[in-house]
């Protein structure tokens, strides 16, 4: 089973934690409002409750609007035991009305491991006695799930594009841009990371940049170029393009550059008049219009000579591969409809993923790329921070991986740990953990 757009959603939030002091961390006040309370203004306010209803509206489906954590007790479907991504309600102290609520990404007999907000004020995973438990809960309606995944699913396809065309590690004197590795810039990995980037930090965030993990790219993509040009309007073949040309030309451009393909206002903003053209237009002929006018635009640009034969193959990729998207589907319009875009949905959500099937159209769990991709990306990035204490030797940069955030880091070990455990026990038939198709 692949994993809920929910929890890919709240990896991609790892490592967002409180700031000391009086200074409140933007992302935390964003979870209040997108989970439905819009009064907090302080990341004091206890937010675990606050991060799930958050992840679950991104993915399509309603929490509870409550900050209580014991709200979601009574919410959705009650499972008898632990699933891949359930939501799991636990007991705080002796106070009947305290708890906690997180995501289940592993459990074993005495413990389960939850990401979740606010532990150790922060988004991370960490074990928590099994004791405590006082529920597992499941969305209602699996439909809805289901185009939450399809929504989730299109940008995995746009985002696998971009990395292909973006390439590995690179530091050439003539980009700008300075280190760069799979299209993330070092200054905006180091905003990411809420870091600077000076003498003495420079060579370690290099070393991080190189082995930047696959949520933290995922994380950086949605949240600097997918969500502010509001890529999930867009029917797949124009949100790819839209997305490359956010990614490359900043996302003011790309939405300028849009406005000029549907000859509306070019204001760098997308609202209703700018809508209403594109709902106007035929899907090809935007594409076209807008990969020519991106050609028009690297050829304005004076390192052209040096990178010009690269980015004019780049856009002729996007576009074959857009062009191939809408024949596959038959679609013709380069807007989605109210009812989908409410929904989350994409007409690209019913079209083969990457991971393949069996021929009956169900999958089981061991063969779902993503589940596995995250334990691995998991252990990739936390087991070489305790490796040197079994007598193994790793690079530095590796080791570096996720920044020096030590109590984080051995948090997020022991999830790995653990769920490589009920993974094992999973294989003999004995664990706890059961990930079942929907």
């Amino acid at each position: 089973m692949d994993q809920p757009a929910w929890l890919a959603a709240a990896w991609a939030e790892f490592g967002v934690r409180e700031i000391p002091g009086k200074e409140n961390a933007a992302e935390i006040l964003r979870y209040f409002r997108e989970a439905g309370d819009s009064s907090v203004e302080s990341e004091e306010t206890p937010w675990c409750a606050a991060f799930a209803g958050a992840m679950l509206k991104r993915a399509g489906c309603e929490g509870t609007g409550s900050l209580l954590a014991r709200s979601y007790l009574d919410w959705g479907i009650s499972l008898d035991e632990p699933r891949f991504g359930a939501v799991a309600v636990l007991a705080r102290g002796d106070d009947p009305t305290a708890g906690h609520v997180g995501f289940v990404i592993g459990a074993t007999g005495e413990k389960l491991y939850l990401l979740g907000g606010n532990q150790s004020d922060a988004v991370t995973v960490a074990p928590f006695d099994a004791a405590r438990l006082l529920g597992f809960r499941w969305p209602h309606a699996d439909a809805d799930t289901e185009h939450a995944t399809a929504s989730n699913g299109v940008f995995a396809k746009l985002l696998a594009h971009v990395l292909e065309m973006e390439g590995g590690y690179s530091n050439d004197p003539y980009d700008p841009g300075g280190p760069t590795n799979r299209g993330v810039t070092l200054e905006v990995y180091a905003n990411f990371k809420g870091q600077t980037i000076d003498a003495g930090s420079r060579p370690r965030l290099i070393s991080e940049l190189k082995s930047i993990p696959d949520p933290v790219v995922e994380a950086i993509y949605r949240r600097r170029y997918y969500d502010p040009a509001q890529c999930a309007l867009f029917t797949a073949p124009l949100a790819l393009m839209h997305f490359d040309a956010a990614v490359n030309h900043g996302v003011g451009a790309a939405i300028r550059m849009l406005q000029q393909v549907v000859n509306v206002t070019v204001d760098g903003e997308i609202g209703s008049e700018t809508l209403s053209a594109i709902g106007g237009r035929s899907l090809i002929d935007l594409i076209d219009d807008y990969a020519e006018i991106r050609r028009t635009r690297y050829r304005a640009l004076p390192h052209f000579w040096r990178f010009g034969r690269g980015w004019l193959k780049r856009v002729d990729a996007t576009l074959a591969l857009g062009k191939s998207w809408a024949a596959a589907e038959g679609t013709t319009r380069g807007l989605l409809e109210p009812t989908q875009i409410a929904k989350g949905e994409s007409n690209m959500g019913n079209q083969a993923t990457t991971t393949k099937t069996t021929d009956d159209g169900t999958k089981w769990w061991v063969q779902s790329k993503t589940l596995w991709g995250t334990l691995i990306t998991a252990a990739a990035t936390v087991i070489p921070v305790v490796a040197p204490a079994i007598g193994v030797s790793l690079p530095a940069d590796v080791i570096q991986a996720f920044g020096d955030q030590v109590l984080t880091a051995l948090q997020a070990l022991t999830a790995v740990f653990g769920t490589a455990l009920a993974i094992y026990g999973r294989f003999k038939a004995s664990s706890v953990l059961s990930l079942r198709k929907s």
